[in-house]
């Protein structure tokens, strides 16, 4: 039973996935590298990489940024540093699936309606902070 339930989740997020796999192609094609930890292909440099670490559109610097099952950062020391943050995306593209775009663009847009930052004050980043946060305390 357990199987399948992973299968399910890799399933539902895995258009989202399909999105990070074709940026881990052009990592790998760019001189980046890839691994699978735990379940989840990481990425770093590259092309992708030099994008992240010289600004996304309507960003700064971005360190590493999830597309389902996929973590693409702009170092290693990225990945290494935002993985719990990272992870608890993967599992909010688990709940979610491709509904996670749009999802997390009204998250944003909800945010700076209310007055906030379409960024740090939308709600899938808030609960990424949170199992951070919950990470270094050992909750």
């Amino acid at each position: 039973m357990r199987w399948l339930l992973l299968f399910v989740r890799y399933a539902w997020a895995l258009p989202a996935s399909l999105v990070g796999i074709a940026l881990v192609l052009m990592v790998l094609a760019s001189g980046g590298r890839a691994r699978v930890h735990k379940g989840v292909w990481e990425a770093s440099g590259g092309l992708p990489g030099k994008l992240l670490a010289n600004g996304m559109p309507f960003s700064g610097p971005v360190a590493a940024i999830t597309f389902g099952h996929v973590v693409l950062g702009d170092c290693e020391d990225s990945l290494c540093s935002t993985r719990v943050h990272e992870r608890e995306h993967v599992r909010q593209y688990e709940r979610w699936g491709i509904l996670f775009f749009p999802a997390y663009l009204i998250a944003g847009l909800i945010a700076w309606i209310r007055g906030g930052d379409a960024y740090r004050d939308n709600a899938f980043e808030v609960a990424a902070r949170k199992a951070e946060t919950a990470s270094r305390s050992g909750e």
